[in-house]
């Protein structure tokens, strides 16, 4: 059966503010001392089991031009531009629908494009189980990522020992579960029954159309439309009106928790969803004072900072745990612990109309 990956890169990347902007975002940046922004580290690693022609993104219509700049060899019309932003059930259901269209019936392996993956062959050989996974019935696979501390800003897969498919390394999910507090997120760690949920996907386009149908049919009969219009000269028009009157809902809520046939497989290959500025110290090195230095900086008694200079000079004296980033028009300067309220000082700046920074 062929195998199509699809690339959700509709996110703004709010926290990685103020390098990424709402014209801008996270996934197309580079965060990495390689020169590769995210998005073509997505595409990259998946061409050992994916051909470039049967790679689709899809993104919101502002960023059309970056993802051409950004993956030149990748088909015009495999890059499908949502009107307007209706979370990842509406998204996946698009991809879905042009994908049956084209193919008939194909694999989809459902990726985010803004994360990272250290491991990338043993990252290729989960994909290619969690496909042989899918190709049975039905079956909805999701990739879980076996947690390593007691995280509260991940949802969470409680998992199950399968006693059906008879496939080592494969788990019946029981629940997904929300964002939990510290305690929870402890209990969960002790259990070894939790797995993080990464928002890696991995199905045939009949079973995620299928169960869209069952259990969202008002958005089910709007990619049917937009379907029948693929490849005609009404398609951008259909896309435009079905696409506006969908809901916004996440395929989390919609689908994966109340479908049946849902399992996951667990994810040891290193991967970071770079949700934060805390990420940048992570997925790169940094010196013997734990610091992340790029840019021209200088620092003196500073310990355990990730300092990001642009044209200007940055001196750190005497600190310790603190973001720093400079761009042309404006500067970070953030406590560690509050890097997930970076995204408020958007909220601030949208309240003062001072857009032009967003």
């Amino acid at each position: 059966m062929k195998v199509t990956a699809v690339i959700m890169a509709g996110g703004r990347g709010e926290r990685f503010w103020p390098k990424s902007r709402g014209n801008y975002p996270k996934q197309f940046l580079s965060l990495t001392k390689d020169g590769e922004t995210m998005i073509q580290k997505t595409v990259k690693r998946l061409l050992p089991m994916v051909a470039m022609d049967d790679v689709f993104v899809v993104t919101n219509v502002s960023y059309a031009a970056l993802v051409k700049e950004q993956l030149p060899q990748l088909p015009e019309e495999n890059i499908l531009l949502e009107p307007c932003a209706r979370n990842t059930a509406p998204c996946i259901g698009l991809a879905a629908a042009v994908i049956r269209k084209k193919y008939g019936e194909a694999m989809m392996l459902v990726l985010p494009s803004d994360h990272l993956i250290r491991y990338e062959e043993m990252y290729v050989d989960t994909l290619r189980q969690a496909v042989a996974v899918a190709e049975k019935d039905q079956n909805l696979v999701t990739i879980g990522i076996t947690p390593t501390y007691p995280e509260t800003g991940y949802g969470y897969i409680n998992f199950e020992r399968d006693t059906d498919l008879g496939m080592a390394g494969v788990y019946r999910v029981e629940r997904f579960v929300e964002k939990p507090d510290l305690e929870t997120a402890k209990q969960y760690l002790a259990s070894h029954r939790y797995l993080w949920n990464s928002g890696m996907f991995v199905w045939k386009a009949s079973s995620i159309l299928a169960n869209l149908e069952s259990l969202m049919p008002d958005i089910y009969a709007g990619l049917e439309r937009i379907e029948a219009a693929v490849g005609t000269a009404e398609f951008p028009s259909v896309l435009e009106t079905e696409y506006h009157a969908f809901r916004s809902e996440s395929i989390d809520f919609g689908v994966m928790e109340k479908a049946e046939n849902i399992y996951t497989l667990p994810g040891s290959f290193g991967w970071d969803d770079v949700g934060n500025w805390l990420a940048v110290e992570r997925i790169n090195s940094t010196n013997e004072y734990g610091n992340y230095i790029e840019g021209d900086v200088i620092t003196i008694g500073t310990e355990r900072s990730t300092i990001c200079g642009g044209k200007r000079l940055i001196a750190a004296v005497g600190v310790e745990d603190l973001i720093v980033v400079d761009t042309d028009d404006a500067v970070l300067i953030c406590a560690k612990d509050s890097t997930q309220d970076v995204k408020k000082v958007i909220e601030n700046l949208k309240i003062c109309n001072r857009n032009q920074l967003v």
